[in-house]
């Protein structure tokens, strides 16, 4: 098994260090934090194979670090001489590989099992790497004609793929093509199923189909006119016949069918389930580690379900890396192996509180990753706190929440206190919490409520002052009294009573007239703070 993963220099990451959990990691993350940089590396440093072919005949100026690549022409033109950047990626191995990986040949200098994949300057070719940059300006990338590859073990010593004692299997569907003809999936059933004698009883009637194909009168008329006609193109007797040759096999021409469907005609989801699963089929048995990239896409709810268990049974005793935007393969799979990854550094989430793991693991409908990818989050209690939140943010920035990246989050009861186990691990994400007094004092609301949480500079509380006024609608009225809501409203009630208990009875339209009004509106004090 994989214990961790040192990377330089490639792709997103400049320097990153990121442990490994021996069984499950789920590795969630903003666009282009890296999650499929992760398993692309992990495999690189198993197979030195990127996209299935040698690093060597794929190498290119674009995998190096963008900002190490800047600071090396800015250092060329200055004169500086600087070092040419190198891409380094260290796999480190659990204590069960071979000591004869064993080594300090590592950016950790831990003396370690592990395999490395380092990208340098070759030195067979100094000189002309000298004569090259002495004309600066005409460098743009980094010259990798000049360098080499190296595969190597943590002794620093050379490996081949057989030295190597895991195995991984990369599985992207939407990387993976279904053949025309019969694919390893369907070649698979067929092995089971059938006899010997039936896959010769198969292959002699299609040989006879196509045969038949030639006697067809229609083709013996098509036939007769090409052969009577000039010889344009060869001065023997051209005709049209499927080929029967050995080569053009029926593994190769039948087609897979779902339902009486060709499969490239099915569901985006089907087609996306069906090549995981054929991928899973035929690569993960002799696999040790299996990388899994967003298994969730064009897949509805229910069959994501259906998915997650299929891939659970057949990776048991493998170590798993999933990449997904999910909140339900997060919850299913476990929170606890969540990474968050940013390209500076991953977070692990597997010292939140046992029963905030299992609560999410047993809602997994809970959207628990958009607390953990929005940087910064605004919790409410109901529908119509999210509307009248939402309003306030639009009238003090000009914009809706979403447009700077903000999310409001309708959280009801005990999920307040779930999202903030989550919020405690999270330092560099902000979360405002917006809830009622209830007819309490707001400092003992603060602190009965989310007492445990007020000590994290990344978490406040916002709580209506006036204990007279307990919830939103009661806290509406006051900032824009009697006459000011039923304006709003477009209500006549005569008592701040009547139109409270109207409010409070028709929540959500209320809720939704506020957000639409158009005429002038007071957002009680909280809220104000809250959006601000």
């Amino acid at each position: 098994m994989l214990s961790k993963i040192v990377i330089q220099n490639y792709r997103t990451f400049r320097n990153f260090t990121l442990e490994f959990d021996d069984r499950i990691n789920i590795l969630v993350g903003d666009n282009d934090a890296g999650k499929s940089t992760i398993l692309e590396a992990i495999s690189l440093a198993l197979t030195c194979r990127l996209r299935g072919r040698s690093l060597v005949q794929e190498l290119s100026p674009y995998l190096f670090h963008k900002d190490a690549v800047r600071e090396y022409i800015e250092g060329l033109r200055d004169k500086k001489a600087p070092t040419p950047p190198e891409i380094i990626i260290d796999l480190f191995l659990d204590k069960t590989a071979p000591a004869s990986l064993s080594g300090t040949n590592n950016l950790l200098k831990a003396d370690e099992p592990g395999v490395r994949v380092r990208v340098a300057l070759n030195p067979d070719y100094a000189a002309d790497y000298s004569e090259f940059i002495k004309k600066p300006m005409q460098v743009k990338v980094v010259p990798t004609e000049y360098y080499k590859v190296e595969w190597l073990d943590f002794r620093g010593l050379g490996i081949t793929f057989h030295s190597v004692p895991a195995r991984a299997s990369l599985i992207d569907a939407s990387n993976i093509q279904l053949q025309n003809g019969v694919d390893y999936y369907l070649s698979g059933i067929l092995n089971s199923h059938l006899e010997l004698s039936e896959r010769v009883e198969l292959s002699r009637a299609y040989r006879s189909l196509r045969e038949a194909f030639s006697e067809d009168e229609a083709i013996m008329k098509i036939n007769q006119q090409l052969g009577g006609g000039p010889s344009e193109v060869s001065d023997r007797a051209l005709s049209l016949a499927i080929d029967v040759s050995q080569k053009s096999s029926w593994e190769s021409n039948i087609v897979p069918h779902l339902d009486d469907l060709p499969v490239q005609y099915v569901g985006k989801g089907e087609q996306n389930t069906l090549k995981i699963l054929l991928a899973l089929g035929k690569k993960v048995d002799e696999a040790h580690i299996v990388l899994i990239e967003e298994p969730e896409n064009h897949l509805s709810f229910l069959n994501l379900g259906k998915l997650m268990k299929k891939i659970s049974d057949k990776c048991v005793g493998k170590q798993v890396f999933v990449t997904t935007h999910s909140s339900y393969v997060l919850n299913k799979l476990g929170l606890e192996k969540l990474i968050l990854l940013s390209p500076e550094k991953g977070h692990r989430i597997d010292s939140l509180p046992a029963d905030t793991q299992d609560y999410f693991r047993k809602l997994s409908g809970y959207d628990t990753l958009r607390v953990v990818l929005a940087r910064r989050s605004i919790l409410v209690e109901g529908p119509s706190d999210e509307l009248v939140v939402q309003r306030a943010y639009l009238d003090a920035h000009r914009c809706l929440p979403v447009d700077n990246g903000v999310d409001v989050i309708n959280a009801r009861g005990l999920t307040f206190k779930r999202f903030l186990d989550i919020a405690c691990l999270l330092p560099q994400n902000r979360i405002a919490v917006v809830t009622d007094n209830d007819g309490k004092d707001a400092a003992e609301v603060r602190q009965d409520r989310c007492g445990n949480y007020l000590t994290f500079p990344n978490i406040e509380v916002y709580v209506g002052d006036d204990s007279n006024y307990p919830t939103l609608e009661p806290q509406l009225v006051k900032s824009n009294g009697l006459d000011g809501m039923n304006a709003i409203l477009g209500t006549k009630h005569e008592t701040e009573a009547k139109l409270i208990e109207f409010m409070e009875n028709n929540k959500t339209t209320c809720a939704l007239k506020v957000f639409e009004t158009e005429l002038p509106l007071t957002m009680p004090r909280y809220i104000q703070d809250a959006v601000a």
